[in-house]
């Protein structure tokens, strides 16, 4: 299951709108109060509209509980002033305490319940917000203001510091509550802090491993109160770099999914590696675990297909679905987006496997080795990379458009520069000046929702005064599901079967860095850090 397929099925099953997507990238959910903003209703009147206030390390976010409602997020920097103070409780007619927050603009989110860019009001305003429980009026505002302090300082360094000072005080004054275990018989083998990692979002908690399950708890209960894996289910577990750092550990309970059932960053690889312990020794004794060196012969020997083959590569590197800047990379296989015959028996319909996409267009590569002899060190050949995040949303707008809109600061990307077309994108990849990218692996499976605009999101304009909708398949496609069959019969085609490894060689070994990379025009791309 694809990551945007499972979040889908979460917001599904829940009835809030809110979602970490809403928050900043490197942003923390801390707490959530039940609270009523209270709003000006004319000559005088005050009216109250029912929600969650939600504390975040850089904003202040407050969902209401009517759909048709919009909501208010709120950003730490943009408020002038913080306060408490007595107001009328208008539900049991005596004094209660509310806060009062002045800002210079807000963000409306989700206004009707509907997914598109958020709207900016600026001009500055002032917001009441009243608790439930009033008595922690003036913790939760002592709170906003040692964030909002944190916020405000001019080095992000000192900024980052400050709020990993208050998220580590936060996670060591809670522990895990063992009355989340699924039997009273557990036993508890190991708890420590982690964060649990989905794509563009981390979530602090604390996990503890038993005999018989791995438990994630948020610090903040959401959007459940705690995961739980049991490792009866668990078939495959990695280790993974995050940031670079050896933190990460990703777990599988399918042989041959694409996306893992839990991904955790620890704070520290002496936890990390416990916990690695814990659930190998489990996997010793229960699970017959595949070795690299297994899978590349049965690879070598067709017994498993070269889509299975690459996204064990993809895993190996350290690729995962939950982690947009090391997202798993497929490669661009079919050269022909025009023809109304798709001939796989012939080398034409093919791209190149032995070079990278950046070295497919000859007329292209001339230019960019000739600006790369006269570039000082250090070189590069290529100026992007051939996987990002904002690669991998490119392709997946359609079924994530809130990841979008995360990354893009509450906006979607200009309609003429969306996917819009199969052809458009493998031509601009070949001829675009700084384009290199590869494909992702929903381009070889069997659910073309990607290429759908099935949320009829308004996804703008183009400059001929066509609507961006659903992505135009080439004319040898009869529809999405046919052109992704087509696709997948490419893949695992006899011509790519021979030369796939050529690729794989480019993508995942030697030829990634150093000489080959240079000798193979691969070498010294800005950022290449995908290796096994």
């Amino acid at each position: 299951m694809a990551f945007w397929r499972r979040a889908d099925s979460l917001q599904l099953s829940s009835k809030e709108r809110f979602s970490l997507l809403l928050l900043d990238l490197e942003e923390y959910f801390f707490e959530q109060h039940l609270a009523h903003h209270i709003c000006k209703a004319g000559e005088g009147r005050e009216r109250s509209v029912s929600g969650s206030l939600k504390i975040c390390s850089k904003s202040l976010i407050f969902e209401p509980d009517k759909i048709e409602e919009p909501i208010l997020k709120i950003a730490l920097r943009d408020c002038l002033k913080i306060e408490v103070e007595d107001g009328e409780d208008l539900f049991r007619n005596n004094k209660h305490k509310r806060f009062t927050v002045a800002f210079n603009q807000v963000y409306l989110i989700k206004e009707q319940n509907i997914v598109s860019p958020y709207k900016l009001m600026r001009g500055g305003g002032r917001f009441f917000f009243q608790l439930e429980d009033s008595r922690k009026a003036d913790d939760v505002v002592q709170t906003v203001l040692q964030l909002q302090r944190a916020s405000r300082l001019e080095k992000l360094g000192d900024q980052t510091a400050m709020i990993t000072a208050i998220l580590q005080s936060r996670l060591a004054r809670a522990s895990f509550d063992k009355n989340s275990f699924q039997s009273v018989n557990e036993i508890s083998n190991m708890e420590c802090e982690a964060e649990m990692i989905t794509p563009l979002v981390s979530n602090p908690g604390h996990v503890c491993i038993t005999d018989k399950h791995l438990y994630f708890q948020p610090l903040n209960g959401f959007p459940k109160p705690v995961v739980h894996i049991s490792l009866a289910d668990i078939r495959r577990i990695y280790k993974r770099r995050h940031m670079l750092m050896p933190l990460g550990l990703e777990v599988f309970c399918t042989e041959n999914d694409l996306c893992s059932d839990i991904y955790l960053k620890f704070y520290n690889p002496k936890d990390r590696d416990g916990v690695y312990y814990y659930i190998a020794a489990y996997l010793e004794n229960h699970v017959t675990e595949h070795t690299a060196d297994s899978y590349m012969l049965q690879w070598q020997m067709g017994q498993i297909s070269n889509y299975q083959y690459l996204l064990h590569l993809n895993n190996l590197a350290d690729r995962s679905c939950n982690d947009l800047s090391q997202y798993p990379v497929f490669p661009w296989i079919i050269a022909d987006y025009t023809s109304s015959q798709l001939d796989l028996t012939i080398p034409e319909t093919f791209r190149d496997l032995r070079k990278p996409v950046g070295a497919l267009n000859k007329d292209r590569l001339e230019r960019l080795l000739k600006r790369y002899r006269e570039m000082p060190d250090p070189k590069f050949i290529y100026g992007s990379h051939y996987s990002s995040p904002g690669y991998v949303l490119f392709y997946l707008v359609r079924v994530a458009p809130e990841h979008m809109l995360c990354i893009q600061n509450g906006k979607f990307d200009h309609a003429d520069r969306m996917f819009n077309s199969i052809a458009e994108t493998w031509r601009n990849c070949l001829e675009g000046v700084t384009d290199f990218k590869e494909l992702i692996p929903e381009f070889y499976e069997d659910d073309g929702a990607f290429l759908l605009n099935s949320l009829n999101l308004d996804l703008g304009k183009r400059q001929g005064g066509k609507l961006v909708d659903d992505v135009d398949i080439p004319p040898w496609a009869a529809d999405v599901d046919d052109f992704l069959r087509k696709n997948r019969e490419a893949l695992e085609s006899q011509y790519v079967s021979d030369y796939l490894h050529e690729w794989i060689d480019l993508i995942f070994g030697y030829k990634q860095r150093g000489s080959e990379a240079v000798a193979a025009n691969n070498g010294n791309t800005v950022s290449n850090v995908s290796g096994l």
